[in-house]
């Protein structure tokens, strides 16, 4: 469980998080919506500790979240996939795991992720620039698992994708966050992506968590900021 109190965090005179309060719940799947600028993206990174919050707590289990266990504990899909643009795709894929293990079995592990992820053993030793926006994302997918973390993190994961290829995204992770019981965060504006694989809907707003609830009571709900947003 990772709780978070009270977060606030000011850029200069702009204040971005004003209160942010919530629960990412063991084994759940939570997904952050906002319209741009209401403090999504400062929430995660202040969780991943690359911003420094000015006041608030972050807890993990209770206690005060240790940044470098929980770096090593956890796994991300990035908005970009941000693969390294000169590693074949297994090396990618593998980039934590070279440094606990022989390359051979670091290989085997990658070829295993891509597997899981739809994407066949040819695609290993190509570099990223000769896959497509789709595989690029599903082999951004198979690096976010790599590890077997307990923790995933998904940054927009379907912006810039097609409507096929992002409904197979979703499908994907749905599928991998039931399999894992991951604890999970994403962060995105897709309300197709809200709706597939979320347990838990959390609406930010002017820094703090406006709304919060099940998929089903997105759609009932009659909140005239949550309408706005998803309408």
């Amino acid at each position: 469980m990772i709780t978070v109190s009270n977060l606030f965090k000011s850029f200069g005179q702009t204040p971005v998080l004003c209160g942010a309060t919530l629960t990412l719940a063991k084994g759940t799947s939570t997904v952050v919506i906002g319209k741009s600028g209401s403090g999504k993206s400062v929430l995660m990174k202040s969780i991943l500790g690359l911003v420094k919050p000015d006041s608030g707590t972050i807890l993990q289990d209770g206690a005060p979240l240790d940044q470098t266990r929980f770096l090593d504990d956890f796994g991300m899909l990035f908005q970009g996939a941000a693969l390294f643009d000169s590693l074949p795709v297994w090396q990618n894929v593998a980039f934590r795991l070279l440094r606990r293990m022989p390359k051979a079995k670091a290989r085997a592990i990658a070829l295993e992720k891509l597997g899981r992820v739809g994407l066949e053993a040819d695609v290993a030793d190509r570099l990223p620039a000769m896959l497509s926006g789709g595989m690029q994302k599903r082999a951004g997918l198979a690096r976010a698992i790599a590890t077997n973390p307990s923790v995933l993190f998904f940054d927009e994961p379907t912006t810039g994708l097609d409507p096929i290829m992002a409904r197979a995204i979703n499908d994907l992770i749905r599928d991998i966050v039931r399999e894992t019981h991951a604890t999970t965060l994403t962060i995105t504006h897709d309300m197709t992506t809200v709706r597939t694989i979320a347990d838990t809907v959390m609406l930010l707003d002017q820094g703090k968590v406006h709304w919060q609830g099940t998929v089903p009571q997105l759609s009932e709900s009659r909140d005239e900021t949550l309408r706005s947003f998803i309408a």
